[in-house]
């Protein structure tokens, strides 16, 4: 998909940071600037995807110093940028939803019984 005239390879469950979009932390919004979509040889069309993405924060990415030197002239200058950018949840890409993974206590068991059983021979 492509933002603010960056390009970013999601899939449902990622999290990216973009440049600022408009809305607040909880809003989930729609991209619909979809490039290519698809897994292995089923491609679909840019203009039947869309992408959602709900919006975690509003925030400042790192800072970049910009500094500004002209040799044997006395002339320095130093300042400071901070980009605004939003981070995003993919929620979902096309059809395509965000499960999250649960942990089963099922699972588990049959790994702690494996270990106890060598730890008794």
């Amino acid at each position: 998909m492509r933002t603010g005239g960056k390009q970013y390879r999601v899939a449902p469950g990622d999290k990216i940071a973009v440049e600022k979009l408009a809305g607040e932390a909880g809003e989930t919004i729609t991209l619909g600037d979809v490039l290519l979509a698809g897994e292995g040889g089923e491609l679909k069309q840019p203009g039947e995807v869309t992408v959602s993405a709900e919006i975690i924060a509003q925030a400042k990415s790192e800072k970049v110093i910009v500094f500004k030197k002209r040799r044997r002239h006395n002339y320095r200058r130093k300042a400071g940028h901070r980009q605004q950018m939003t981070l995003l949840r993919i929620v979902a890409v096309g059809d395509e939803k965000y499960q999250p993974a649960q942990k089963s206590a099922v699972a588990a068991e049959p790994a702690l019984e494996a270990s106890s059983d060598a730890i008794a021979q």
